[in-house]
């Protein structure tokens, strides 16, 4: 019996990825500078971006997707990755967390994140899911010595084990009746034998639905959120607040558009009340909140239940628009939470929405660089997050959703008391002390990064709208 060897040009980012992180992991014991491992993490993500232009393919019988789906989402994950290490050089010297294996884990579970995002199979899935989530864990509580890291690891790395249960239970329901966890026989053998009104399909994607909710943080799956992005290394919660998140929306649109396409209608009925609820809660929630880490834990929830609504509309509009988003919110959340680690020193905090207070003032280019993320998260045109809002909203009423549009808007609406809030204190309060601002090159660069495409993005959109529905012509 001749064995042939699998096609690997689909799967080489992921090996690249790999071994690079491997040989990083290995350099970490001999390199004393830990910013020259994190130097060398931008070059493997570097290398990484490079070898994704000729990964187009599917391997391994089919469990592996490299398609322009997954390449845009790939980009993200490794968007968010060089944005998180620029954010962190700094300040995980100022918390004494300067281990080079911080940007080991950041690598490894991102690796998880590019295996979900191509998954074909949902064993394949869940491998990829368990490998970005047990990084992730280690990582929020990476501030060993501090009691709210270490409670936001525990919570964290609790809920999130009852993600992958129910994901679990979802996969052996769904075996049981199709006999296959490949994405597209699944599909094939619904239709075929016309299960749509079967009742163990419809428990099974309860199941997925719950466990992917749990991952973009949806209520009333949301628990965990606040209190592992208050607790957990505020580089690493920026992190956590775009990656994971994007992750999820990836496996969420590529299992129930592929596996479950035909079932829309049911599916739309589990998933329309969450949205609605995630939108709610988050911008409810999040008014009054008095720490700025845990505001936008809220505002991360509320922007969950926007996304929700390109996947609910079911369409080729619908999943650009989620691409467009979560590429956008990358920017604009990674930018406010550099601006928290500028205002973070050796005896000061800055988490606390008073540390605000008169900073236009004292700083006034980081009140600026505030005052425009602050405006993009509420959706303020020339800003992107207007843009990423508008096609969203677009997508669900063509889609025939006009109705949650209207209660999402209401919902966008309320979130400007929260965002602007911000803004307010920092430019109509007098500072109560002088902050000294943490700066250092690799973070005024990410800074500068966030605010030029932000700012891009809002006045030129169309390049970006272009290459997500480019991206997922072929779904």
């Amino acid at each position: 019996m001749q064995f042939l060897m699998p096609d690997l040009g689909p799967v080489m980012p992921e090996i690249i990825m790999t071994v690079l992180t491997l040989l990083i992991l290995l350099a970490d014991l001999v390199i004393k500078r830990k910013e020259t491992v994190a130097l060398l993490s931008v070059f493997c993500i570097a290398a990484v971006v490079y070898s994704l232009k000729g990964s187009l393919g599917t391997t391994f019988n089919g469990m592996f997707i490299s398609d322009g789906y997954s390449i845009f989402f790939k980009l993200i994950f490794l968007l968010n990755v060089i944005m998180t290490i620029l954010i962190s050089v700094r300040y995980i010297v100022i918390e004494k967390i300067n281990f080079g294996e911080y940007y080991a884990l950041i690598l490894f579970s991102t690796l998880g994140m590019m295996i979900m995002a191509s998954a074909g199979d949902l064993i394949v899935l869940y491998l990829g899911l368990e490998l970005m989530a047990l990084s992730t864990y280690i990582l929020a509580g990476f501030i060993r010595y501090d009691v709210r890291s270490n409670e936001a690891a525990v919570k964290y790395f609790l809920l999130g084990a009852f993600a992958s249960a129910f994901l679990l239970y979802g996969t052996s329901l769904i075996y049981g009746l199709t006999g296959s966890t490949d994405l597209r026989a699944i599909a094939g053998y619904i239709a075929e034998k016309g299960l749509a009104g079967n009742q163990a399909l419809l428990l099974s994607m309860i199941f997925f639905a719950v466990a992917f909710s749990f991952k973009i943080a949806a209520v009333p799956f949301h628990m965990w959120a606040p209190d592992a992005y208050e607790g957990a290394p505020t580089s690493i919660t920026a992190y956590m607040s775009v990656g994971p998140k994007a992750a999820g929306f990836a496996v969420l649109g590529r299992v129930f558009l592929t596996a479950f396409g035909s079932l829309r209608v049911e599916w739309s009925v589990i998933l329309i009340p969450i949205a609605i609820l995630t939108m709610g809660v988050g911008n409810i929630v999040a008014i009054s909140q008095t720490n700025i880490k845990r505001m936008l834990a809220y505002s991360s929830i509320a922007h969950a239940g926007y996304i929700l609504l390109g996947i609910i509309a079911g369409t080729q509009d619908g999943l650009a628009s989620v691409m467009v988003y979560l590429l956008i919110y990358a920017f604009m959340n990674i930018g406010a939470f550099g601006v928290i680690i500028m205002l973070r020193s050796e005896n000061f905090k800055g988490d606390s929405l008073e540390d605000y207070e008169g900073l236009a003032k004292t700083h006034p280019v980081a009140a600026a660089l505030m005052l425009v993320f602050m405006f993009s998260l509420t959706g303020i045109p020339p800003t992107a997050g207007f843009i990423g809002k508008f096609s969203l909203f677009v997508s669900a009423i063509n889609a025939g959703y006009t109705g949650v549009v209207i209660i999402a808007v209401i919902f966008s609406a309320i979130s400007a008391y929260f965002y602007l809030r911000v803004v307010m204190l920092m430019y109509m309060k007098e500072p109560k002390e002088t902050v000294v601002l943490s700066t250092s090159p690799a973070l005024s660069l990410a800074l500068a990064v966030a605010l030029i495409c932000v700012l891009a993005i809002g006045v030129a959109p169309a390049t970006l709208l272009n290459f997500a529905k480019f991206a997922v012509a072929g779904f």
